[in-house]
Order: structure tokens, then sequence, then C-alpha cells
């Protein structure tokens, strides 16, 4: 289950602050210039445009055009009852909204408007000029404050995952880069291993059978005796080079904990199964498929844990990937998931996604 954050508390609370400032008029303590069922309605429909600007559940235009509603609407509902009090407040955290959404010179465009909305409210409560001016001022001041501070923790959390997207890609370069020289390093060894070594034991071989032939009894014993250490040493040589060259250069556990380990904002956990066996190309793919989804996450799940599973299934190898962020009804693939396929597709694998509860990525390839 997905915990509450910070972002989902402060939000509750502005929705609490933004019912609180129009309750007086709900409960009919302060009466509308316009029917108090329209207001209603023009204020419940902000509450619920900002809510869905503020959400991040649907595409960025419909984002931006609930914001737009939440503008007008706002606007409507602070000028149909300026003597509501502290109502104001209202359009204040609408203009908060707007870091992440528009750009920051329509967001202050915005803040001027809603300033002029509540600078006329003010002078039909009161008319008074000086009131008007001080009030204007004081919620135009707030206002700036507020989308700048907003603005300001954006572009750290922008930054935040930046880093942390740089801080994955640098984890698997690193875990490939590794195995790779590991790779280079066997090859190496084997080549000379078979070079030097099994080419001289060859040809002890090959004088130690010429000397059986000889005479003397006793001679051939011995001669026998070191032709069979001489074969024995040859056919070991022969198996270390094969292991060199075909085993693993990666341990695959430690390769996938690695991408995900001190990942800022993110807790990934990676359990992999005893049975698990990959060559290099597996090992590569898996490792390549967790980086993307570990980005992917960080970029657009909003979550805070991710659980990445690697067993055996039958024949083939499975990773499972779950986090428990907002998900999407519709997944349609981006470059992540396109990757992650056609990494698989050549090892005669194939990925599945569910966007219903969290994000789930299931990839599975033949087991070699």
């Amino acid at each position: 289950m997905r915990r509450i954050g910070l972002d989902e508390w402060s939000g509750l609370v502005m929705l609490v602050v933004c019912v609180g400032v129009g309750s007086p008029v709900v409960l009919g303590l302060v009466d509308p210039e316009i029917p108090a069922a329209v207001w209603g309605v023009l204020f419940a429909l902000t509450l619920v445009a900002a809510f869905v600007a503020a959400a991040e559940l649907g595409r960025p235009s419909l984002r931006r055009a609930a914001y737009g509603v939440a503008v007008v609407a706002g606007s409507g509902v602070v000028l149909a009852a300026p003597r509501a009090g502290m109502l104001p407040v209202l359009l204040v955290v609408v203009a908060a909204l707007g870091p992440g959404l528009i750009r920051l010179k329509v967001n202050l465009l915005v803040v001027a408007l809603n300033t002029g909305v509540i600078a006329l409210a003010v002078t039909r409560a009161h008319g008074v000029p000086v009131e008007t001016v001080i009030v204007g001022l004081f919620y135009g001041l707030i206002q700036v404050a507020s989308v700048f501070s907003v603005a300001a923790v954006r572009r750290e959390q922008r930054l935040r995952r930046e880093l942390a997207q740089a801080h994955v890609d640098l984890r698997a370069a690193s875990v490939l880069l590794a195995g790779s020289a590991r790779t280079a390093e066997r090859l190496r060894i084997s080549r000379e291993l078979h070079d030097l070594l099994g080419h001289q034991l060859t040809v002890l071989t090959l004088e130690l059978e010429a000397a059986r032939h000889r005479d003397g009894e006793a001679a051939r014993e011995h001669v026998e005796r070191a032709d069979k250490v001489a074969r024995g040493v040859l056919a070991d040589v022969r198996t270390t080079v094969g292991a060199l060259r075909t085993g693993s250069a990666t341990d695959l556990t430690e390769a996938l904990r690695d991408i995900g380990r001190d990942v800022p904002g993110l807790d990934v956990s990676v359990e992999v199964g005893d049975d698990v066996e990959a060559d290099e190309e597996q090992t590569a793919a898996l490792v390549r498929a967790v980086q993307e989804i570990v980005t992917n996450t960080l970029r657009h799940a909003g979550a805070r844990e991710l659980a990445v599973t690697v067993a055996r299934d039958g024949d083939a190898i499975r990773l499972t990937a779950v986090d428990d962020g907002r998900g999407t009804p519709e997944v349609v693939p981006g470059n992540g998931l396109r990757g992650i396929a056609e990494r698989f597709a050549p090892l005669g694998g194939d990925i599945a996604y569910d966007g219903s509860a969290g994000f789930q990525i299931t990839a599975r390839m033949p087991a070699r």
C-alpha cells in the first residue's frame, strides 16, 4: 500500500484551507451577490479543477486546462462574495499551483490578475481606497512569495530526480564495464594457458609416448606414470580454459543490487533466485532492464518503493518489477519500455506491463 508522503499531506492541508475560507458562504453566514447555488457550483468547480491540476494524474494538457478553469472560476468565486473575509486565500493557493504547469511569466500574470480581482472585491465590499491598496498589495506579495517558493522546491525536486537518474546510469555502466574487463581478462588468460601450457604439455606427452617404447622394464613403469600425470594436467588445463570462456563475468545478484543501491528518493529491493544462471548476454540484458525500470520509476511513477525479483520460471528466467506509485490505466510504451523489449527480443524473450495498481513489468527470456 502506498504511504502518504509530505506532498500528499500538504495537498490535503491546502484543500482543508480552501474549504475553510469558503465555509462562511457555504454555511450561509455570508450571502454572495449571486444565487448561493450558482456560487456553490463555482466554488466546487474551483476545488475540483485545482485538484486535477495538482494531482499529476492526467496529461499535461489536461492539467493546464484544469488550471485555467481554476483561475477563472476562482476569480468568479471571490468577486461574487466580496465580504467573505479570508476567501482571497483561495486565489493564493491557485497561484501557487502554477509552477510546473505554466511558465513563470504566465504565472506572474495570473498573480497580477488575482491581485486585481482581490482589489476589486475589497473595493466593492468596503469602498476605501487605502484599504484596497493595502489588502491588494498584501495578497499580491503573498502570491509572489508562494509562486517563487514552490518554483524553487520544484526545481530542487527536478535536480534530485536528474541526480538519481545519473546515479542509476553510472551504477549500471560501472557494472557492465567491470564485467567487460573481467571477460577480457579471462579470455586473455585462457589464450595464454592454451598457447603456452597446452602446447608444452602436448609436446611432453608425445615425448613420453615415444620413451614408453624404449627398452627397460623398470623405466617403462615410471614413464607410463609420468605420461598419465601429463595427460591429466593437459585435461585440467583444457577444463579451466573452457570454464573461463563460458562462465559469467558478472555476479548477477550483486550487479542488480548495485544499480538500485542508494538511489535518492527510492527504496529499491532486489531478490535473485539461487537457481538463476545467466550468461554474459543475459546478464547485460537484465542489468540494462533494471536500469531502465529504476529510471522510469524515478521519472514517472512518483513511487517510494520498487521491488525487483529475478527467478527461474520453468525453462525461462523471469524478471518482475513492481512499484508503489500511482500507475496508469492506459500504458503507452515509451523509450524505456521499448528499450527493454528490444533487449529481450534477440534473446527469445518478451515483456508485459500492468499499471492498474502501481506499475508492474514482467520480462521473460529462455534460460540457456
